[in-house]
């Protein structure tokens, strides 16, 4: 594969996908921080990627910025690059490259339920598949999203006087939580760390229903009594939350399927949520995009690329491609 190689760099154009250095020209899949580094010379993204970026890292992250509309084909130096929605988060998108008659298709991080706050996903037919693997096994099978929100709204209907805090990642997660909120008819103001409060003023202004958001502060914290407050996870184990009185601590994420991270992290109510693939979803998108050749990574690439080796579909780690043993 001489398009891209296990880097995800395309050389004929000099660009890489999600970088995580500076770099000439980067392709961001999307704003999350881990994909989204600053101080690139060039930026290509959708134009939600691109300012997010800008509200988190500042209006010049970057030297220059080139925002690509979904479905949008451009052409750059003998390839053309398509940007399709990936359902993760506002502004996600998988990357299709194709040249000389091959199709390549970047899944990057995604989801393929539905979601309020973010464009949904679309299926794309490749030739080669790079997917991620985060929830790779399949144990990891996600329940309905706004069933587990609603055990936090009946769970202070039954403790009415304590505080519910969940946490959830500033971007994306904590607006899904909150738009399920609203979903399942919680009216009341939400109380959210100010990280989270900056960016859903984005959300808003996209005319995505969120409801009354309160900034936290130490005052109006002292008063508080049965709400709901949002906030980033790290925030559980530090002075922040200390504000508070007679919390019940709840945990947005994939990974609270697993009973003994919930205990870990003295978690009273995990909620099983997440914006990545989970099991079903990674093999039926594998299935559904015809893909004659699977690359795995960012997960549980073994036990994926085993399934795919089961249902007659080649597969290798992205990792090790052009490692001739790997089978």
């Amino acid at each position: 594969m001489d398009i891209l190689d296990h880097n995800l760099y395309i050389p004929s154009i000099n660009a890489y996908i999600d970088p995580q250095r500076p770099v000439d020209k980067a392709i961001i899949t999307h704003a999350h921080a881990d994909h989204a580094k600053p101080n690139h010379n060039k930026v290509l993204a959708t134009e939600d990627t691109i300012n997010i970026m800008k509200i988190r890292y500042g209006n010049n992250c970057a030297k220059s910025f080139q925002p690509i509309a979904y479905g949008e084909k451009i052409y750059i130096d003998g390839l053309y690059m398509t940007m399709y929605p990936a359902g993760h988060i506002l502004g996600s998108s998988q990357i299709l490259i194709e040249k000389n008659g091959k199709r390549i298709l970047i899944t990057g991080d995604y989801k393929t339920i539905s979601d309020n706050t973010a464009q949904n996903f679309q299926l794309v037919k490749t030739d080669i598949l790079i997917t991620e693997a985060t929830f790779g096994l399949p144990i990891f099978k996600h329940p309905c999203a706004l069933s587990e929100v609603n055990k936090v709204i009946k769970s202070i209907e039954y403790e009415n006087k304590r505080n519910h805090i969940i946490a959830a990642y500033s971007l994306g997660k904590a607006q899904r939580i909150i738009s399920l909120l609203r979903e399942n008819n919680y009216s009341d103001p939400i109380y959210v760390h100010g990280s989270i409060k900056k960016i859903s003023k984005y959300y808003l202004d996209k005319k995505i229903k969120l409801g009354r958001l309160i900034k936290v502060d130490r005052e109006n914290a002292k008063g508080l009594k049965g709400q709901i407050i949002i906030s980033p996870p790290a925030t559980l184990y530090d002075s922040w939350s200390r504000k508070f009185t007679n919390l019940k601590t709840c945990y947005a994420s994939g990974w609270m399927s697993i009973k003994q991270r919930a205990k870990q992290k003295l978690i009273e109510l995990p909620l099983i949520i997440s914006d990545h693939a989970d099991w079903n979803e990674l093999t039926n998108t594998i299935v559904s995009t015809e893909a004659e050749e699977v690359l795995i990574t960012h997960g549980h690439e073994e036990c994926l690329k085993h399934w795919c080796k089961t249902n007659k579909i080649f597969a290798r780690n992205l990792s090790s491609y052009y490692n001739e043993n790997d089978n």
